[in-house]
């Protein structure tokens, strides 16, 4: 994440400490402890339905997920998809991705479940991200007055989502109640629909425990909730191409292409005394393509027009997205791939920007 200036923490609502939960208020030294052997009960009824052998993973279910009322169900992640690696990243991401957009705010988000349940962050994103100004109260400590300020943030969210086919996997409760899957639904949602210039991993699945409560006995199930799938699905475009069979189908061909990619390129930037033997790394930065399309089409590119020695993420995705400009005029249509990709290393983006131009331009000398 770029550097930013100091910013001072968001403000937070007090939160009743750990000990000074309701048991800890309860007079009386029976009522205490009857009240202690429930939880104690309980705790031990949901361990051993979780570690049932059925169900290997071991989760730990702290007292308050195991006080529920009748036909009330409570859920968390399991452990080890916690430790996921693809998982970890999707959650830095997004939180590098919301501390940039709010940079000017001076707000820094640590953590996604503290940072965003009282709707003050998810506000703030929003209006940056939409560019518009939500009706709210800026700072709400009671509960009733948060969940007053996600029911209008989440409302304006669905208002900009469900024309375009997003499923609504969250609510007020879920994201109040601290749910990281339904945030972390709403992030991704977000972050697809503004074309936030940021790569998240494909294919994040976790595991998830659904604890309910039926005549009094604690039952559990284990689901695999998806939270991201390909770049192109999340974006809806969900034509496959060549791409798309060959890294999943042929890996091992994939070198071949690449061998091919790299003659044809070379073939025409060694005019300027440049080589390419990366792909995916030489033109992220979006010179090599501008260069090459003025040596294709035959004519020299204003160096005014693009950033020769590009150092910001931006001054690289305006030099891509210049690149897809020269291309659109030589005749070519809009590249399927989106520039911020070719900017973050997409591999199979800049296969299909340089194949469009090879089947194009292969007996251009």
């Amino acid at each position: 994440m770029s550097s930013a200036p100091v910013r001072s923490p968001t403000l937070r609502p007090h939160r009743m400490k750990k000990d000074e939960s309701f048991l800890g208020k309860l007079g009386g030294t029976l009522a205490r402890k009857k009240k202690a052997k429930e939880v104690s009960d309980l705790q031990e009824e949901g361990k051993n339905a979780i570690n049932a052998p059925m169900n290997p993973s071991t989760v730990d279910i702290h007292p308050e997920d195991t006080l529920l009322e009748e036909n009330e169900e409570r859920t968390m992640i399991d452990p080890n998809s916690k430790e996921d690696p693809k998982f970890k990243e999707l959650i830095k991401v997004l939180i590098d991705w919301i501390n940039d957009v709010l940079v000017e705010e001076r707000i820094i988000v640590k953590q996604l479940e503290e940072d965003l349940y009282d709707g003050q962050v998810l506000q703030k994103l929003l209006e940056k991200l939409a560019d518009r100004k939500l009706n709210v109260a800026e700072v709400t400590q009671s509960e009733i007055g948060q969940k007053q300020k996600l029911q209008t943030v989440l409302e304006a969210v669905h208002d900009l989502l469900r024309p375009h086919g997003w499923t609504i996997k969250w609510n007020v409760d879920s994201i109040h109640g601290k749910n990281l899957i339904s945030i972390l639904h709403l992030l991704v949602a977000l972050a697809m629909h503004f074309r936030a210039p940021i790569r998240l991993p494909e294919h994040v699945s976790v595991q998830v425990v659904v604890v309910r409560k039926r005549e009094g006995l604690l039952q559990t199930t284990h689901v695999t909730e998806e939270l991201t799938t390909t770049t192109e699905m999340m974006m809806g475009r969900f034509e496959r191409d060549a791409f798309d069979t060959l890294f999943d189908h042929a890996p091992d061909k994939l070198s071949v292409v690449k061998k091919s990619l790299i003659t044809f390129v070379n073939k025409h930037l060694n005019k300027l005394n440049l080589e390419v033997t990366e792909l995916e790394t030489q033109f992220a930065d979006g010179v090599y393509l501008v260069l090459l399309m003025g040596l294709l089409e035959d004519y020299f590119v204003p160096l005014h027009n693009f950033y020769l020695t590009p150092e910001s993420f931006d001054q690289k995705v305006h030099n891509v997205s210049f690149a897809f400009e020269l291309m659109q005029d030589g005749g070519l249509k809009k590249p399927k791939a989106r520039p911020e990709d070719v900017v973050n290393l997409d591999l199979k983006s800049t296969l299909r920007v340089l194949y469009n131009l090879f089947t194009k331009y292969k007996n251009v000398e």
